[in-house]
């Protein structure tokens, strides 16, 4: 699903009052702005209940193959984000 299906999925259902396309749009980056700026913050961490949970990861170092060359290479130390899924959206899957 791609950022303009879920700004549709907005618009078409009932329960919301968007009106048109710009304030359905505005919402849907209104809470993805409400993410990242939690996920900046301490403990970097943000639950929505029933949905799941957003994390801040540190990956540290490792080392790497190049699938080309086969050349063993370092792969620098790096911030990550995981995602895990509620119990109640596990059981709508």
């Amino acid at each position: 699903m791609k950022r303009e299906d879920i700004i549709e999925s907005l618009l078409r259902n009932r329960q919301s009052n968007f009106s048109n396309r710009a304030e359905a749009e505005h919402a849907l980056n209104c809470v993805l702005n409400a993410i990242t700026k939690g996920l900046r913050r301490k403990p970097r961490k943000i639950v929505i209940t029933g949905f799941g949970t957003f994390r801040v990861v540190k990956r540290n170092a490792r080392k790497g193959v190049n699938p080309n060359t086969g050349e063993t290479i370092v792969i620098a130390p790096s911030v990550t984000v995981k995602f895990k899924a509620g119990k109640d959206l596990k059981r709508q899957l």
